[in-house]
């Protein structure tokens, strides 16, 4: 049995992992869900770090971290702390050593490749943000409106701070789990960051950019059976 450790996209925290920790759980697996103090203007990347490190003491092994999105960047500073022995990274902000939060989004040109993908499905590139267009539309309606109602989880500055302080990747198996509907990152755009950025080919799940939400039994199904989904499987 293994324990997972499941790091939240920005701004959210672990209510995100509902519909995903029981089903780990039901299969006699730990499961340990984050909360990241995102709003915390004196705590930053490597803060998150050493709490999620700090929180885990004796666990089970293998220890499995997931991160969605921004928490990629927490995921690979929580390897280089202990001993991981994979890195699940779902729709995720893929780090290169040396790299911030804030300096990732100018590197892998995030801005044009939405825009492409936005004029190629039809939509509007300069319409105003919409968080049920962008991230909640392909998630359970009842599952968007208890999200959309709970109180805002406003970013630091700092939680785009640091840089990587790293030279090359750690030594751990890597998977990345990437929607084929994600408007915020889409599948082409990221499938070409993680052959890029790790040498892998991601794990296409059929969804938007809040996986977890949407289609947990997949997500789940792919993080207890990494022999039937190992790294660059699609």
């Amino acid at each position: 049995m293994s324990t997972f450790v499941l790091l939240p996209g920005a701004g959210s925290n672990s209510w995100y992992w509902q519909r995903v920790v029981p089903l780990l759980e039901d299969r006699g697996h730990d499961v340990v869900a984050v909360d990241l103090p995102y709003a915390d203007e004196n705590a930053d990347q490597d803060d998150y770090a050493d709490l999620v490190v700090a929180g885990l003491g004796d666990v089970r092994r293998p220890l499995v971290v997931v991160g969605q999105s921004m928490s990629a960047f927490t995921a690979v500073r929580v390897a280089q702390r202990c001993a991981v022995d994979e890195l699940v990274l779902v729709a995720p902000m893929i780090p290169a050593p040396g790299e911030s939060p804030a300096q990732w989004w100018g590197n892998v040109g995030h801005e044009e490749a939405q825009r492409a993908e936005a004029v190629a499905d039809g939509r509007d590139p300069d319409a105003p943000l919409d968080m049920r267009e962008l991230f909640f539309h392909d998630v359970p309606e009842d599952l968007t409106e208890e999200a959309l109602t709970q109180e805002e989880i406003a970013l630091s500055d700092a939680a785009f701070e640091p840089s990587w302080d790293a030279e090359r990747w750690p030594d751990v198996p890597v998977r990345v789990v990437a929607g084929s509907r994600d408007r915020l990152f889409p599948l082409p755009f990221l499938t070409e960051l993680s052959r890029a950025r790790v040498g892998t080919e991601p794990l296409v799940v059929d969804s938007g950019h809040l996986v977890a939400l949407a289609r947990p039994a997949e997500l789940a199904g792919i993080l207890l059976d990494p022999a039937a989904h190992p790294p660059g499987s699609s």
